[in-house]
């Protein structure tokens, strides 16, 4: 017996060499791999389309598009994400959040991985009561509150629901926020995901708007217009617009003067 496992022992350290070097390249290619391929997504996904703006206090503002919902505003060195989902960015190669602002619990607008990524001891996050108490830290905000996060920077949470019979299942009213972000004096509106609710007519003096384009979910195009007509941003991004065409808002909104339609990768 001792002869036979010793046999079988010598057989096996010299396949040793061979199961090394098999093991050692497996290794070396699902490392390169992992290592290689990541980089290449992560360069990628770090080309996103930004605008720039001087705020009506003469300070610069930058605003990132990373995708859907997921925003970042760059203002006077301030970092404001807005629902970062990890699914639209590495969020690991992102730059540390002063605040974060969550507008709902659905996990295209709230992810905890994506959170923690730009999260420090000292970052504020705000967001609607149910995302609050899911999270158990930050602060929240309801419908109608008000902050004042810095002496130039107010943040207002505003209602966000469905109106079409049928779809507030998914975004019941009283539940979620929309935000007026004003930066300086300038009026920023992060509707979330809402419908042309009557509300509306409350959001004014607007000069960016974000408006939220999917039905069954948020508006259908011809909703986002009549939103926008009575909102009247001078700027209109339309977001979270999945596979709509989103041109149907731009063209409805040829001739309306005073408001500006930019189409950015935030499908």
């Amino acid at each position: 017996m001792l002869s036979l496992q010793g046999t079988k022992f010598c057989i096996d350290m010299k396949k040793i060499p061979l199961i090394v070097f098999a093991l050692c390249f497996s290794y070396g290619f699902s490392y390169s791999r992992s290592f290689y391929y990541p980089t290449n997504e992560i360069t990628k996904m770090q080309n996103f389309e930004t605008d720039s703006f001087t705020t009506k206090n003469g300070k610069s503002l930058k605003i990132i598009f990373f995708k859907h919902a997921s925003l970042l505003l760059e203002y006077a060195g301030k970092k404001i994400f807005v629902d970062p989902v990890s699914d639209y960015a590495d969020y690991t190669q992102q730059p540390k959040a002063d605040f974060i602002l969550i507008t709902h619990e659905h996990h295209d607008h709230f992810d905890t991985k994506a959170i923690e990524a730009i999260e420090t001891p000292s970052t504020k996050i705000i967001a609607n009561p149910n995302c609050r108490k899911m999270l158990d830290r930050g602060q929240e905000m309801k419908n109608g509150d008000a902050l004042q996060l810095e002496p130039d920077i107010k943040l207002e949470a505003v209602p966000a629901y469905n109106t079409t019979p049928g779809r507030d299942k998914f975004h019941p009213k009283g539940r979620d926020n929309g935000y007026i972000l004003t930066l300086g004096g300038t009026r920023i509106y992060i509707a979330g995901d809402t419908e042309d609710i009557p509300e509306l007519k409350q959001v004014k003096n607007i000069d960016i708007a974000f408006l939220p384009v999917n039905q069954p979910y948020t508006m259908t195009p011809e909703q986002a217009i009549r939103a926008t007509r009575i909102v009247r941003p001078h700027i209109l991004y339309p977001y979270h617009y999945g596979d709509t065409d989103i041109n149907k808002v731009k063209d409805g909104l040829k001739n309306d003067k005073g408001t500006e339609v930019r189409i950015r990768a935030l499908q």
